[in-house]
């Protein structure tokens, strides 16, 4: 099996080097995900905040820099007072909405199969337990 990356046979598929780690981690991050989602229009901070039930401040701030530091959004200071920012998908970011529509679509269709999956999951542990 060749490691991806490395032109190498080594029977490791992801080696710990290997530069599609830390992108891939990026991009399958739930809020890095929906941010990207949520940004089909620039938004400011807080417009996209409020469209993610459940982020943090914090947690979005970390994801919003990640996600520009990787070039997938743009981060742009307004000229208002007080000073606003606004972010946007880069043509990068934009590239990924296609395999991100994909994936929203077989979650919605899977969804009830995997609850469906879970709840027997969850029976058959907890009649092991007993």
């Amino acid at each position: 099996m060749t490691t991806p990356g490395t032109g190498t046979d080594t029977g490791v598929v992801y080696r710990a080097d290997c530069p599609s780690r830390p992108i891939l981690d990026q991009i399958a991050d739930k809020w890095s995900m929906m941010v990207m989602t949520v940004l089909d229009r620039p938004r400011r901070f807080n417009d996209i905040k409020r469209h993610l039930e459940g982020v943090t401040q914090r947690v979005l701030t970390q994801t919003l820099r990640r996600l520009e530091r990787n070039g997938m959004i743009a981060r742009r200071v307004l000229p208002t007072s007080p000073v606003g920012v606004e972010y946007s998908l880069t043509p990068l970011g934009e590239s990924l909405r296609e395999p991100f529509g994909h994936l929203y679509d077989w979650t919605t269709a899977h969804a009830d199969e995997i609850q469906n999956c879970r709840q027997n999951y969850d029976q058959r542990q907890h009649a092991e337990r007993t």
